[in-house]
This record gives structure tokens, sequence and C-alpha cells, in this order.
């Protein structure tokens, strides 16, 4: 057997060998390639993963915490004044904007109905007496005769009771002509208290139906106001009376007032609110019943703590309740329970769940988890322009 290959056998092999190498080396860059590019995609998606978020620090104390809360003005009284007897208005003597003492005339009714059943009445009590002296007289007779014998105890008994009768008609009759009577005073109506008419629904000769319809007029005391606001729980407990506050009023720009706590409904209602009555001079009238104000109560006077301030748009609503979303240090997102004290629409105030150096996600999407990787950007801070503000006493 001949070991030694020819020429052209050892140029055939050297072919195959390349051949080989060049199939290997193919496969191996094709295998490199796929590799490097399964990698990539993998560092895209992570990169891709990673949510680019806008952070800020809330906010706390000062100016900021200040409490703003709306508040109703109410005359210190008012009263409608309705008719307390039936008839037609005969004349009124005040208008709106008139100031009127206690007692003082505001208009007269005419009742001709009642008027002739006061007639009426006294002429019933007038005959109720004459049949009582009738009846006196007579069961006098009966009493000195019935010692005699001369008339029966029957009689005599019926006599009694007839006078009786008789004073009791009497009684009867003049508490109908004292109801009557009062009803006839009612023709007069008066004013209750010193103040001002502030409304009259009636002229002459308008029907007035006793105790019902509109009120002829309103009269309001308004030397003293009294302001109607709704302390959220997480101040309620440093509201006592004697507390001072400033209040501003629309009509009014630029000036503020102050006015003193004096009494509270020591409950919260449905909102978990205290409602609380604030009181103010207003001897010039300056004021106006029924306005719109601002009460601002400094925490430091009422001794409640400062809240900390995020913007509305930083909350989160989970089925786990109000949530914010804050980046830590090792830069995932973490999501922290919250209870809100106070909502002031574009921002609101944070009882607890939240710590002054807590980086707040702002806009959160919808999409961010507890842990999930986020990339952190402090968010520009608005210029503050401090307001100059005068106060003024009523």
């Amino acid at each position: 057997m001949n070991i030694f290959l020819s020429s052209s056998q050892r140029g055939s092999g050297k072919l195959i060998f390349l051949v080989l190498l060049l199939a290997v080396g193919t496969a191996a860059w094709g295998i490199n390639s796929r590799l490097h590019d399964r990698n990539a995609l993998r560092e895209a998606a992570a990169t891709a993963a990673v949510v680019h978020v806008l952070t800020a620090l809330p906010e706390s104390g000062g100016a900021a915490a200040t409490l703003v809360l709306p508040a109703t003005v109410e005359a210190w009284s008012e009263a409608p004044i309705l008719a307390r007897t039936s008839g037609y208005l005969k004349r009124w003597l005040v208008d709106i904007g008139t100031p009127v003492k206690a007692g003082q005339l505001l208009a007269e009714i005419e009742a001709p109905e009642i008027d002739a059943q006061l007639q009426q009445a006294q002429a019933d009590l007038a005959t109720a007496k004459a049949n009582q002296l009738f009846a006196i007289s007579t069961a006098k007779r009966y009493r000195d005769l019935i010692g005699s014998h001369a008339v029966s105890q029957q009689d005599a008994d019926t006599k009694f009771a007839a006078e009786l009768v008789a004073r009791s008609n009497v009684q009867s009759a003049s508490a109908n002509v004292s109801r009557l009577r009062q009803l006839a005073d009612f023709k007069r109506v008066v004013a209750p208290f010193d103040g001002v008419v502030t409304a009259r629904n009636t002229d002459v000769g308008a029907l007035i139906s006793a105790g019902s319809g509109t009120a002829l007029f309103k009269v309001a005391d308004l030397s003293r106001l009294r302001l109607y606001v709704q302390v959220p729980q997480a101040y309620a407990g440093g509201i006592k009376p004697g507390l001072t506050a400033e209040f501003t009023m629309a009509d009014h720009p630029g000036k503020t007032y102050q006015a003193t706590v004096t009494s509270t409904s020591q409950s919260l209602d449905n909102n978990r609110s205290l409602q609380t009555q604030l009181t103010v001079e207003n001897t010039s009238g300056e004021l106006l019943a029924g306005s719109y104000a601002e009460v601002r109560l400094n925490p430091d006077v009422i001794g409640a703590p400062a809240l900390l301030r995020v913007p509305a748009n930083a909350l989160l609503f989970r089925a786990d309740g109000l949530q914010v979303a804050t980046v830590g240090a090792d830069g995932l997102a973490h999501l922290k329970n919250i209870r809100v004290a106070r909502d002031l629409g574009t921002a609101v105030e944070i009882a607890e769940g939240l710590a002054a150096t807590d980086q707040v996600v702002l806009n959160p999407p919808d999409s961010i988890a507890e842990n999930a990787p986020v990339q952190a950007s402090a968010a520009p801070k608005p210029e503050v322009k401090p307001e100059a503000k005068s106060v003024s006493k009523v």
C-alpha cells in the first residue's frame, strides 16, 4: 500500500480544511453577533425601564402654613317679621336700610274681621256677666229658703250649680276677649330689637295671612357680626374662645380686619371639621352681613404643628389608600401612605406619612411601583413675591 499522497490529493485536503475553517468562523461570528444583539437589547430594555421624574422637597413652616379658611358673615341677630293676624296691609312706615328701635312701629294691618269678633266677644262677656249676677242672686235666695224647707234640696242644688256655670262662662268669655284683644294688638307690626330693616316684602293693600307666607320685613342687628368657619380636625384642638384671627373681604381689597373666637360647636361634623364662631364689632356699618370672608389663623397661635405641603399632582390614588411616590438614596421609587390634613386646591397639607427630607415625585406616572428604578431631577422652584398687607380694626 502506497502511503504517500500525490500533490493533487494534498491540495484537495487543504481546500477541505479551509472550507471547514471558514464554516467554523462564520458560525462563531454569527453566534457572537446574536449574543451582542441580545446584550444590547437587554441594556436598551433596562434603560427604557428607568423612569425619568421630577422631585421636590415638601414645603413646611412659615407663612406657607397659615390656615386660610372660607367664612360666612352673618348679622349678630336677624329676624323675619311675620304677621300674627290676618287682614290687609293698611300702611308701612319703614323701608330697607332704615334704622329702627325695639318696639318701633313698622306697619299697620287692617283686620275688620278681628274687630267684629272682638266686639262680639265683648258682648258675649257682658251677657255672661249679667247671667252670672242673676245666678248669684238666685242661688242666694235658695240658700235662705232651704233653711225653712220652702224649696227642695234638689232645686237648691240646681241653682247652686247654675251659679258655678255662670262664673265659668264669664271666665271663658273674658279669656276670649283677651285673645282677640291680643290679635287686635298684632295689627301693629313692631321691631323686635334695635337694628336695620334689611328687607320689605309687602305693600299697601296686600293680603296678609297670620303666621304664614313671606315675611313682611327682615330686621338685623348689624352692630356686631358673626363669622362662621369650619376648622379641620388637625387644627381643632387649638381653637379656644378668646383667640384672635385676621380676615379679609373681597369688597374691601387691601384691608385686613380682626375677629375674636367666641365659641365652637365642641364636636366635629361629617366632614371632620369644627364649626367655629368669631365676632367682630361693626358699629360703623362698614362690613356687610351675608358677605364672604377669608379667615387666617396662625398655627403658632392655635398651637398646631407646621404641616408639610406638597403639590396636588403628587398624589396617587391607589387601592391601598392615598399615597405619594418618593425617590430613595438607592435610586428606587418608594410609595408612602399619607393622611391629608387640608386640601388647598393646588396643594395639600400632609398630617402624617411623609418626612421633610423625602424627595417627592411630582406628577408621577400611573405605572410607577414600589422599588421601580427611576432617574430623578430636581424641579425648579417657583419665585414667590411677598405681599404687603394692612391691618384695620372696625
